[in-house]
């Protein structure tokens, strides 16, 4: 394994919430309908969405950047020579959570609004949701320019 230059786990305050009301609103639903599959389904099906997506680890190695949700099974690697530019932005607050796209590309996020939006040398671009938007973009640069110099 290639030595981490950095890792950062933020949990998702507003996803797990989120999850949670909705498993008690599918279990009341059942009740007041006399229905089991909203009683148990619904809560069961949360669950696994919570699992998929109560946090976002972040990682660089010499080589990679690389995201990951959960307890892993949805993950993106990304090579740092093809990432051009990582700035830190704001999200506006429509654009929410999880993994989907925007005028900007594709979001990666759990919480908050704060992120690093990431261009690769084909031009297209995506956002990373963070709670530490500078460290991450400073992570990302100093990493690159190691490369580079590298190879030199």
């Amino acid at each position: 394994m290639k030595a981490l230059r950095y890792r950062h786990t933020q949990f998702g305050a507003v996803v797990v919430g989120s999850l949670a009301a909705s498993a008690l609103l599918l279990v009341g639903s059942g009740v007041a309908l006399g229905d089991r599959i909203f009683m148990v389904g619904g809560p069961v099906v949360m669950g696994i969405a919570a699992l998929l997506f109560h946090n976002l680890t972040v990682e660089i190695d010499a080589a990679c950047l690389t995201l990951r949700f959960g307890i892993g099974l949805i993950r993106k690697r990304i090579p740092l020579a093809e990432i051009v530019e990582a700035k830190p932005v704001r999200n506006s607050w429509w654009y929410g959570w999880g993994i989907h796209r925007t005028p900007h590309g594709w979001l990666y996020n759990v919480s908050g609004r704060e992120a690093v939006e990431i261009t690769l040398t084909s031009g297209k671009r995506f956002r990373l949701g963070t709670d530490e938007p500078r460290r991450l973009a400073q992570a990302i640069q100093a990493t690159r320019e190691g490369l580079r110099n590298a190879a030199a």
